[in-house]
């Protein structure tokens, strides 16, 4: 279990970056497998209205999500700081504090979930024909906050050791289970939306488990009772002071897209259930810089307890050419094969699917074409968390909520409902001016603690 364990302090930036990357992604995409899955499924199977409602819940759905790993990925800044510092004890006690943190959230986050799931959607203007489909896929989703708490706290915690491998095999795993559950809960036992989103979280606690055995096995992560408790109440609010303002960002970004839902929402069903195809996608746009992300928060953590800021500029610039030669590539995949995929997703009388298939495709465009802001936005973002700063990221979240919300409210109002599909890459945009002028702050102010060392 040892070898998967990586020291990011030493060796070229470059192919460490990618290196630990690549599992990742690996994993990424089954986990976008299943999700995927679950939309050819459920919009094959149950038809246009069942995709709508998935639609109309994704937002909120993604918010419990973003708050979660936000919460998580704040805590294992931390861990990845005091691996690459040699500082094991410290770890651990970040490790043990951080998972009573996280099993007080999760039940916190459950029961507001439950509370808050209909009026949200209510507000949200959801059509009557989807809220209740809408409603039953969030009730049985947020029921599993803590299983989904589990397991973006154990990847994490693997993740800042340097290990992407164990979080892919756990992904393979969960999107095998995944696709099989889906296959037989909504096709053979014909338990419609609610059985999409059980399989769902039985993949999610079958991973967990996965992690948790692999965990058990690293041996400088042999824990005690005081690893657990909050004997130095400056450490849970340091791990509080990096993952809140993460899982705020999350959530500001996510009532943003709530917003564009809810413009969605009034131009009907059929428009609708094209967002859908589309965003169902936006995973797979998205999988390798959310990769390169987790890479980086590890890279810049490792390097920062290690006090090697220069080691951080070189992998941040490698990590850039890497993200936008990466995004090109995927860019170009889903302009010459994306009207196929999202065939996969679509059905209905002849004019229905055709409808929404050139919906979904004039918004699979505009979104791939302006990819690489996206892959931009993750490097310098993740960057920055790496080195401990967690609020200048959250900063750059409300630029995109502004920007996203307001495209969203104004500019259908200038060009029509095409108009929605700019909201993205506006938000995109100004979260990325943001960072890059905050990622030459926040490393100046680095070296002048640190040093400019080198390797």
């Amino acid at each position: 279990m040892a070898a998967r364990i990586k020291n990011m302090t030493e060796g070229r930036p470059a192919s460490l970056i990618f290196s630990f990357a690549l599992p990742l992604m690996v994993g990424n995409v089954f986990q976008q497998l299943y999700t995927v899955v679950d939309t050819m499924v459920v919009g094959k199977a149950l038809g246009v209205g069942a995709l709508a409602a998935l639609g109309a819940a994704d937002w909120l759905n993604w918010m419990m999500l973003g708050i979660i790993q936000g919460l998580t990925q704040g805590f294992a800044i931390l861990m990845a700081q005091e691996f690459g510092a040699g500082r094991y004890h410290d770890l651990r006690k970040s490790v043990g504090n951080s998972a009573v943190l996280s099993l007080l959230s999760a039940i916190c986050l459950l029961v507001a979930g439950q509370i808050l799931a209909r009026p949200v959607l209510m507000f949200l203007k959801t059509p009557p024909e989807i809220l209740e489909n809408a409603l039953l896929y969030l009730r049985i989703m947020y029921i599993g906050v803590p299983i989904v708490m589990a397991y973006n706290l154990l990847a994490c915690i693997l993740r800042s050791l340097g290990d992407g491998k164990t979080p892919l095999h756990a992904m393979v795993v969960a999107a095998v289970t995944n696709i099989v559950l889906d296959l037989i809960f909504v096709l053979i036992f014909r338990w419609g939306i609610a059985g999409a989103a059980a399989a769902t979280l039985i993949a999610q606690l079958v991973s967990s488990v996965f992690c948790l055995y692999h965990i058990g096995k690293i041996e400088l992560l042999r824990f005690t009772a005081e690893d657990f408790r909050f004997q130095d109440r400056r450490l849970p609010l340091r791990l509080f002071m990096l993952g809140l303002p993460m899982a705020f960002q999350n959530a500001i970004i996510s009532v943003g897209g709530m917003i564009v839902q809810s413009v969605v929402n009034g131009f009907g069903v059929i428009f609708i259930a094209g967002f859908t195809a589309t965003n169902k996608l936006y995973g797979v746009l998205e999988v390798a810089a959310t990769s390169y992300g987790y890479s980086m928060v590890t890279y810049a953590g490792q390097n920062l307890g290690a006090g090697n800021t220069k080691r951080i500029r070189k992998g941040v610039r490698s990590a850039v050419v890497i993200a936008l030669f990466t995004s090109l590539i995927i860019a170009c995949l889903m302009l010459l094969g994306g009207r196929s995929i999202l065939g996969c997703f679509i059905s209905g009388t002849p004019k229905e699917a055709s409808q929404t298939l050139q919906i979904a495709y004039y918004y699979l465009t505009v979104m791939s074409i302006c990819l690489p802001v996206l892959y931009i936005l993750h490097i310098t973002r993740s960057a920055i968390q790496g080195m401990g700063n967690t609020v200048l990221p959250l900063v750059s979240g409300i630029a995109e909520f502004i920007m996203r919300a307001s495209t969203a409210v104004f500019l259908p109002m200038l060009i029509g409902e095409t108009g929605i599909f700019y909201a993205e890459i506006m938000a995109w945009t100004g979260a990325t001016v943001i960072l890059i002028i905050s990622y030459f702050a926040v490393i100046r102010k680095m070296e002048k603690i640190y040093g400019n060392k080198d390797d």
